[in-house]
């Protein structure tokens, strides 16, 4: 099989938003013939990835970074791995694998759709099956070439995991940026010979350079005790999809915990989303609809335009839209599910629906997160 050399632009084609991000769709197998924006084979047994004329910022040129290496068809990647993300098209690094049920509802049982019920809206069984994703650094120089630019003025937000203050803390809640977790297909892996090829603040605190191994990056002590201490509020347990006229819908939950507020518990949990258009078809989410029900009895309806300020396109250039939100509930558990409403060209609209999941907080709660405290 021929070499893949992975070569990087300094500027993509995708875009940071604010706690969300963009991105554009990359072909596989890595070495196919591509169109341009993706991957395209040069003459040589090389494969590299470049942007069109229309979206190269001037004077950026193409960047080795490593050798690609056959994606895992079975098996999980280990710590240390090295990769470029398929949708986003960031540098990345592995730094545990988790074990997720993914709920597809694409894929459920045809079976009659009930009326709606505070589990959700119309249901159907989901069986959940064992999927992989993995905990990653990104590479902080990627962050400032993946922007968004609105009022003038141009913002950088890199996806983040966000924590509960202590409960001696006066900020709500405190989040480290460059945090992502990647589906086991979304991994392009490459090698390479630079002893620190991801530049991140964690990179080097958690990871050593061990030319023995492969990948020769091997976790550190203080990983391995920061994944230990904090395991409960970085979790990924459960994934939900379901896609709606070619746009797929991703929720993933994360719980983050509970704190006392004006004598009652209020629980929080954070929710990661994706939406994806699977179509050629220019589209643009307009509105959200979201149902809320928590297990104190209350349903609550919450309605708005967009999606964290934003209105996202999602074209054939840029299929992919991805964003995080908070919710607390003051009750342990709860349910949420809706819609977004999104508009076509010719000004027709239609209602895409979101997979309900659950809000399930940890029973076994017992001390805040540590963060970056060392």
């Amino acid at each position: 099989m021929a070499t893949c050399v992975a070569r990087r632009a300094l500027a993509v084609g995708s875009r940071w938003w604010s706690r969300s991000l963009t991105g554009a769709r990359w072909p596989r197998p890595l070495c196919a013939a591509a169109g341009a924006g993706a991957f395209s084979p040069a003459a040589t047994t090389t494969t590299r990835r470049h942007l069109s004329s229309r979206n190269r910022p001037e004077g950026k040129v193409l960047e080795t970074v490593g050798v690609f290496e056959v994606p895992k068809q079975n098996g999980k990647y280990e710590t240390g791995q090295l990769f470029l993300h398929s949708i986003f098209g960031y540098r990345g690094v592995v730094l545990f694998p988790w074990q997720a049920r993914l709920y597809d509802r694409d894929v459920a049982s045809a079976a009659p759709e009930k009326a709606e019920n505070p589990a959700g809206h119309g249901s159907k069984e989901v069986k959940g099956k064992t999927h992989t994703y993995y905990q990653v650094l990104i590479d902080a120089r990627d962050c400032p070439h993946i922007v968004s630019k609105e009022r003038g003025q141009t913002e950088s937000q890199t996806e983040a995991v966000t924590f509960l203050a202590n409960h001696d803390d006066s900020r709500a809640l405190y989040a480290i940026p460059g945090l992502d977790y990647v589906s086991h297909e979304d991994i392009l892996p490459y090698t390479s010979t630079d002893q620190v090829p991801i530049q991140h603040e964690l990179f080097e605190r958690f990871l050593l350079y061990d030319q023995t191994k492969a990948p020769p990056f091997v976790a550190r002590e203080t990983l391995r005790a920061w994944q230990e201490k904090n395991h409960p509020w970085l979790e990924l347990s459960d994934v939900h999809r379901e896609t709606t006229e070619n746009i797929r819908v991703t929720v993933i939950p994360f719980y983050m915990g509970m704190r006392e507020a004006q004598n009652s518990h209020v629980y929080w949990w954070r929710y990661c989303i994706r939406l994806e258009n699977l179509d050629s078809d220019v589209v643009q989410l307009r509105e959200r609809h979201w149902r809320i029900f928590s297990l104190s009895g209350t349903l609550e309806t919450v309605r708005g335009r967009g999606v964290v300020g934003r209105e996202p396109v999602l074209s054939k250039e840029q299929p992919a839209f991805q964003y995080s939100s908070h919710v607390s509930l003051q009750a342990s558990s709860g349910h949420m599910w809706g819609t977004f409403r999104f508009e076509r060209p010719d000004g027709s609209h239609f209602d895409v629906r979101i997979p309900p999941f659950s809000l399930e907080s940890n029973k076994d709660e017992k001390t805040p997160p540590s963060g970056l405290h060392w």
